[in-house]
């Protein structure tokens, strides 16, 4: 009996061993002295013989955005670098002035428009693509398309379901401290429209006024659609200004957003590039008048060539004391003045108070390169 336990034993010992065997020759078959350096497979990061950095399977996911199912869109390193592209609107730092005053107006205007109390704060002020915003909004919702008229492009207001309900409730007198009634399923009807219109126009002329201390413009609303695709104001790949608003009313309220393409505010980009209302960039007045009074005062040589000649450099080398050299010149010829290498002023030549003399009567404008 022991003896056939003993050879049970020894035949698991030997099968297991010959397992190891098999596996060890694999191994070995792996990274064979025989095999190329090229040839020999890596899964797992590391420096090679060269001292070149190998990446693992992980880290080059990480690289091409992939995760455990699939490609991720909004991790992928190639997204990553189109975005990078993409204008910051810290770049513009007037436009956190202005939608400021924007906000202090609003709360103004409606407060006087629904005799309630309504309190407008600024949640966000970002930059997206154009495209990549109307896939985001979340309908139904009213899209107002607005003209300005001296910078002669469009920008676009996104006004959500809550706010126009609760705009609706307000104006049409219903109860404080009751939220407004939402009706999903159905488009907004004419006269939830004209109430929205009445808040939009406010919005738009407070707008005006916020951008009236850098440059004076007037925004117009042009129409009101509720399907994204008939509010396509610019391309989809084109980068625009977005910002984000909150208008509460009591217990009802909801967002506002406003959607200006940096095409639009071009006109204005040296003026949102300031720091400071009213700032020169680099210049300094007082520096600039001192500069021009001392100018002013500064001596400045000039020379009067009365005739100009070309002649041979060997020719010149034989003149004597006693040469004469004759010129083109006529006594009535104007007379060229000269500072420097730039001829300023000519006229005619004479005699004063017994010294030669020169009477500027042409300003000769300099040459443009």
């Amino acid at each position: 009996m022991a003896d056939t336990e003993t050879d049970q034993m020894s035949e698991e010992e030997r099968k297991m061993m010959s397992e190891w065997e098999s596996m060890s020759g694999e191994g070995d078959a792996t990274a064979s002295p025989d095999m190329e350096m090229d040839e020999v497979p890596s899964v797992g990061g590391g420096d090679d013989a060269t001292g070149t950095r190998i990446l693992n399977q992980a880290e080059i996911d990480s690289l091409l955005g992939f995760d455990s199912d699939g490609p991720n869109e909004e991790t992928s390193g190639v997204m990553a670098l189109i975005n990078a592209a993409l204008i910051n609107y810290e770049r513009l730092p007037m436009l956190d002035i202005v939608f400021d005053r924007l906000v202090r107006l609003m709360s103004t205007s409606l407060r006087n428009l629904t005799s309630d109390n309504v309190e407008v704060s600024l949640d966000q002020i970002s930059t997206v693509r154009f495209g990549d915003y109307l896939n985001s909004i979340p309908l139904p919702a009213m899209l107002t398309v607005f003209k300005a008229e001296e910078w002669d492009n469009n920008g676009l207001i996104v006004v959500d379901s809550a706010l126009i309900y609760s705009v609706v409730d307000v104006l049409l007198g219903g109860r404080k401290g009751t939220p407004s009634i939402r009706v999903e399923g159905r488009p907004y009807t004419t006269i939830e429209t004209k109430l929205v219109e009445r808040m939009l126009n406010v919005a738009l002329h407070d707008m005006s006024t916020a951008f009236d201390p850098l440059s004076p413009v007037s925004f117009k609303l042009e129409n009101i659609e509720t399907n994204p695709r008939f509010a396509a104001i610019t391309q989809s790949g084109n980068a625009c200004v977005l910002v984000r608003m909150r208008i509460d009313m009591g217990d009802r309220g909801g967002r506002i957003e406003i959607l200006i393409p940096y095409a639009t505010l071009e006109p204005i980009r040296e003026l949102l590039l300031q720091m400071f209302m009213g700032e020169k960039f680099g210049r300094d007045s007082i520096w600039e008048t001192h500069l021009t009074n001392e100018l002013y005062m500064t001596d400045v040589y000039m020379q009067a060539v009365m005739g100009e000649k070309t002649v041979m450099l060997r020719d010149m080398l034989n003149w004597k004391k006693g040469t004469l050299v004759m010129f083109n010149t006529k006594p009535s010829d104007e007379v060229e003045m000269r500072c420097g290498d730039f001829t300023m002023f000519s006229g005619p030549m004479g005699q004063k108070e017994g010294n030669i003399a020169v009477r500027i009567e042409n300003y000769i404008p300099p040459e443009k390169e």
